[in-house]
């Protein structure tokens, strides 16, 4: 069940909100319905947030972002639509089931941080568990703890003029983590501090968010800010939707002229990750088998080095055409001395701003494991370079023919691909065939 669902929203202010909604629905751009004296704030608005999720409503000036945060928690009733909260209509509640939901299940940090300049820290921070009727003694000691998670452990007893902007937001965060509700609507709340004071802010959230797993619904106008905090985000343009989507997707596939104008200045590389530019492991060699396999799949797929990888995906390390052939030319029937075990290895989430320095200094393209260590693909050169440039969809790497980069020595390296088992090991070849071969994938490589 979503822990916030809302349903075809829309808020009018004016007399006739009723034929504005009509007009709307019908496809009428806010500005043809000036006419009828009214104000379109929002606009047929739908999304889902599920547990745990930080969704990012997105949107410039008068977009209608903060009036939607406010209908979610029914502080504004919408003029059509329904909001849901844990399954429960809250369009339907009365006041006094609107102020129980309010108090047990939604908080809010503001903006401009919205404390009581005459009261104490830890009072401000343990006011929302004072209006639910908490004793003293419990609601100072969750406001505590709330507190020092904010990094504000000793500063309990002053008051929010002796405390920076930073702070104060931090103040109000912690109210809203001592309320301990599921669901935290945070509306601007870091837009007014400065720049180092806000990455600090937000790099907290996520911190906070890993380790208590609250359901965030955040309104910013700053895509930077929306890219790194939201698992996704909400675009809105005069009202409507313009699209739903994780960071990746708006930021590859833009759904309109709108979303894709908003996106160009965005730095790819500190929100593209490695795991949506990675190519798939093509070839990879069984570890069980001898250089003679390993000689003829690296020949087959036209590459100078490949991964070794065992059937469980774990990696094993590397090989390189030119080792694997003087090992068969000295009849050697054993890979193990043959792998290079000193390789690159990054965590998909890993952002692509991450990568270039291993990538500068590998012999190989990046190996992408996941935390169970599996082996989950590759990074060539030539793809993160071309995750530098804006796209459409994911055809990453598309230009490049087989997705390959050049290895160190000129050849090409593992390709991108579906992939594949390990091939299986065939009858020995002659001596002389593997001399060959050798010699043929030597020459072809230069």
């Amino acid at each position: 069940m979503p822990a916030v669902r809302a349903d075809k929203l829309y808020k009018i202010f004016g007399r006739r909100p009723g034929k504005a909604v009509d007009l709307l629905a019908d496809g009428r751009h806010r500005d043809e319905i000036k006419h009828l004296n009214v104000t379109a704030a929002v606009i047929d608005v739908s999304f889902e947030v599920q547990p745990g999720e930080i969704f990012v409503v997105m949107g410039l000036s008068g977009s209608g972002k903060s009036t939607l945060i406010r209908m979610l928690n029914g502080l504004l009733p919408p003029t059509a639509g329904t909001v849901e909260v844990d399954g429960t209509d809250i369009t339907a509640l009365p006041k006094a089931g609107l102020r129980k939901l309010r108090s047990e299940k939604i908080s809010m940090v503001f903006q401009h941080f919205a404390l009581f300049p005459h009261r104490t820290v830890l009072d401000n921070a343990a006011y929302g568990l004072e209006v639910r009727g908490v004793a003293k003694d419990e609601r100072h000691a969750k406001a505590r703890e709330a507190l020092a998670l904010v990094g504000l452990e000793g500063w309990e007893a002053k008051v929010p003029g002796q405390l920076s902007g930073g702070m104060q937001q931090r103040v109000g965060l912690a109210r809203a983590l001592a309320a301990d509700t599921d669901i935290i609507l945070m509306d601007e709340a870091f837009s007014a501090l400065d720049p180092l004071i806000r990455r600090d802010m937000q790099s907290q959230l996520l911190e906070l968010q890993a380790r208590l797993g609250k359901t965030i619904i955040f309104i910013t106008h700053d895509l930077n800010e929306a890219m790194r905090l939201g698992d996704r985000i909400c675009v809105l343009r005069d009202g409507r939707v313009a699209q739903i989507g994780t960071a990746e997707e708006i930021l590859n596939d833009p759904a309109n002229d709108y979303v894709a104008q908003f996106v160009e200045d965005v730095d790819r590389t500190r929100v593209l990750t490695a795991s949506s530019v990675m190519e798939a492991p093509i070839p990879v060699i069984d570890p069980d088998k001898g250089p003679r396999a390993a000689l003829r799949t690296m020949r087959d797929n036209q590459t100078v080095s490949a991964f070794v990888v065992r059937r469980n995906r774990q990696l094993v390390g590397a090989v390189r055409e030119d080792v694997i052939g003087a090992a068969v030319r000295d009849n050697v029937k054993e890979l193990d001395s043959l792998i290079d075990t000193d390789l690159a290895r990054v965590h998909p989430d890993t952002p692509v701003a991450d990568l270039f320095g291993q990538a500068a200094e590998s012999p190989y393209p990046l190996a992408v494991v996941d935390d169970a260590d599996r082996f989950v693909g590759v990074i060539p050169r030539v793809t993160l370079l071309a995750a530098l440039a804006p796209t459409t969809g994911s055809d990453t790497g598309a230009d490049s023919g087989t997705g390959a980069e050049p290895a160190a020595d000129g050849g090409t390296a593992p390709a991108g691909a579906p992939p594949a088992a390990p091939p299986p090991d065939g009858p020995p070849a002659p001596e002389a065939a593997a001399d060959t071969a050798t010699d043929t994938a030597a020459e072809g490589s230069r």
